[in-house]
């Protein structure tokens, strides 16, 4: 190993080990037997880590091995979401990536099953650590569970060993769970403390090398061999004379120990406690571990810290899944500065708000969109008035899905309003082309309210409607009910929300905007008509700025085929990101199939001609606003 302890690190953080799928049961308060369904989210310690450092502005990165199947991909997918380097991710292709079920019983029942057995991660060896990747951070997280086994302790060894080459610091969380150590059963897997001379034995002899040691009470215990946490503290900083010690106490916060143990563990350095609810401790240590980190590595004094890890910590209890609800750097902030009304975090709106719009998956800067999602209602009359058979609808929405891909040439930036119905085979097709997809919620269905959005993918945006025109076919005041509570199911699920909006007589786009954030909705996108004045676009903006700076912005309708001009004023409008063709580029292709004039390929072609024009005249618009910025 040659040092280059000189080159500036371009990473602040990799983490080492435990990467797992996690299956949480949704119904809180049963037996994990008694669950009916369960949230899919990234799991294992080292992965949460990862993560959780890279939404608070971290650079970070993960060595750890997943399988060669769909949750290999999910965990390594979701790692380039997040930002994390993975460079360190190894597909196994012999291995199944690791499982965890989890349930919620209730305040201090936290039922847990690791299904491990023989999994990818276990697998860890010294030829997955690579000394450049290593090298090229300013830290490195070693977890204890890695430790139990010889492969993957001398794979954090070697690590350790690079990262003292190189002049970076070593970070040591113990993650004891006595499982995964061979101390208990398979439903043993929510203990957390159990006495044992070997565990003891083997992460004494890893403290001498660690800079940062992390862990609660219990876990320091295990560490040092002794159940009084004082003379664990002792004995810890007896072998790592110059590292920094932290004890987290749970509800109580944490505390710091950067030299000599004092004669009373509340005299080291504090952080601010932040007394919350507790609805799963699951997943707690690591946010809090991030969140020190985030100080840490930024330079910051202990207190601060202390006080990022404690409140980081507070998030992860008073919400359900692991890495899925680490906090943003913005939603820390946030809370370190206004606080919060509520003991339980995941009640806060304006914190679930921040933590939504910061988490978001990755979305192309900007749209054109197809629309074709139009029912039964709307296009069976077309189809009869020209003797044609309403079932052959659904092939020609196959059609539009090929006209979209013609235009797009397989770049970013472009989707479709599809259905599930009409559109079903349609929406298939267009999903494995990787569009951009949404779907037009069935408003006025409540039998099957609460399933739809459930059923659709996650990466589908849930479009809703607010007409307040006097044709709605719904007044607005009797649906808004019914949009709030979707908007809530979809974002309890992940999904992203876009809601028409369309002003009656007599008002304006903005005041609509106004009134329906002043209503509490705040949706990722809004869809909305040209304005057909500068003021228009200011007072949109305007809202726009006070209700909701962290929308992703506004989607302008094209109204008709000649709607080119409108589109390239719109797109030169900063807010604007998109628009949306639908009768005006389908609608004449649609009668030319029906009645014979038109084959396939000409009806895509037709449709492709003008949704191209669009097209073009929205990109000649955002060329125009980055001139002028």
């Amino acid at each position: 190993m040659t040092s280059i302890a000189q080159t500036a690190p371009a990473l602040d953080v990799i983490t080492i080990g435990r990467s797992s799928v996690d299956l949480y049961g949704q119904q809180i308060g049963g037996r994990l037997e008694d669950m009916a369904s369960f949230s899919k989210a990234v799991g294992g310690c080292p992965a949460n880590i990862a993560i959780g450092t890279a939404r608070l502005g971290l650079k970070s990165g993960l060595i750890t091995r997943v399988g060669d199947e769909h949750m290999g991909r999910f965990i390594r997918e979701q790692m380039i979401r997040e930002g994390v380097a993975t460079e360190g991710v190894h597909t196994d292709p012999a291995r199944l990536t690791a499982l965890v079920l989890l349930g919620v019983s209730d305040d201090r029942t936290f039922p847990l099953i690791f299904v491990r057995e023989n999994c990818a991660d276990a697998a860890l060896d010294e030829s997955d650590i690579d000394e450049a990747f290593v090298a090229s951070a300013a830290a490195i997280v070693v977890t204890g569970t890695h430790f139990a086994q010889a492969h993957t302790a001398a794979a954090q060894r070697k690590a350790m060993r690079i990262a003292r080459v190189h002049g970076r610091k070593v970070v040591f969380d113990i993650d004891y769970r006595p499982n995964l150590w061979g101390l208990a059963g398979h439903g043993a897997g929510e203990e957390r403390y159990m006495r044992s001379d070997t565990v003891t034995g083997h992460l004494k002899a890893i403290i001498p090398d660690c800079d940062l040691i992390v862990g609660t009470e219990e876990e320091l215990h295990i560490a040092a061999g002794s159940e009084s946490t004082l003379e664990a503290l002792r004995i810890l900083r007896r072998l790592a004379p110059g590292a920094l010690i932290v004890c987290k106490r749970g509800p109580m916060g944490c505390v710091a120990f950067p030299g000599e143990i004092p004669a009373d563990i509340d005299q080291g350095v504090r952080g601010p406690g932040f007394p919350v609810e507790v609805y799963n401790v699951l997943g707690a240590g690591d946010a809090f571990l991030s969140g020190f980190l985030r100080g840490w590595l930024r330079g910051e004094t202990l207190e601060t810290s202390c006080a990022y890890a404690n409140a980081c910590g507070a998030f992860a209890v008073s919400r359900l899944l692991c890495s899925p609800e680490s906090p943003t750097f913005a939603e820390l902030q946030h809370f370190l500065t206004v606080g919060s009304p509520h003991r339980a975090l995941r009640h806060d709106e304006t914190l679930n708000h921040i933590h939504h719009a910061t988490t978001r998956r990755p979305a192309p800067s900007s749209l054109r969109i197809l629309s074709i999602d139009h029912g039964a209602h709307d296009l069976a009359p077309v189809a009869l008035g020209l003797g044609a058979d309403p079932a052959r609808i659904p092939a020609f929405k196959q059609l539009a899905v090929q006209a979209c891909l013609a235009v797009s040439g397989g770049q970013q930036g472009y989707g479709m309003f599809l259905d599930g119905n009409l559109g079903r085979e349609a929406l298939f097709e267009a999903r494995g082309h990787r569009l951009w997809l949404a779907r037009q919620f069935p408003h006025g269905d409540s039998a099957a309210f609460a399933s739809h959005p459930l059923e659709w993918p996650v990466d589908q945006v849930v479009k809703l409607i607010a007409n307040a025109r006097p044709d709605a076919r719904t007044p607005l005041d009797r649906r808004l009910p019914e949009i709030r509570q979707a908007m809530a199911v979809s974002r309890a699920g992940g999904r992203e929300t876009m809601i028409e909006a369309l002003a009656g007589p007599g008002s304006t786009t903005a005041a609509l905007l106004a009134d329906l954030y002043g209503q509490g909705l705040k949706p990722d996108l809004w869809l909305i008509e040209a304005q057909a004045t500068a003021e228009g676009w200011q007072a949109i903006e305007a809202v726009l700025a006070h209700h909701d700076p962290l929308c992703r912005g506004l989607v302008v309708i094209a109204r008709s085929a000649e709607s080119g001009p409108e589109i390239a004023a719109a797109a030169a409008m900063p807010r604007v990101i998109g628009f949306v063709g639908g009768r005006s580029i389908f609608g004449d292709a649609l009668r030319g199939w029906l009645s014979g004039a038109l084959d396939d390929d000409a009806a895509i072609r037709a449709m492709a001609e003008r949704f191209s024009t669009l097209a073009r005249a929205f990109d000649d618009g955002r060329r125009s606003m980055r001139g002028r910025a």
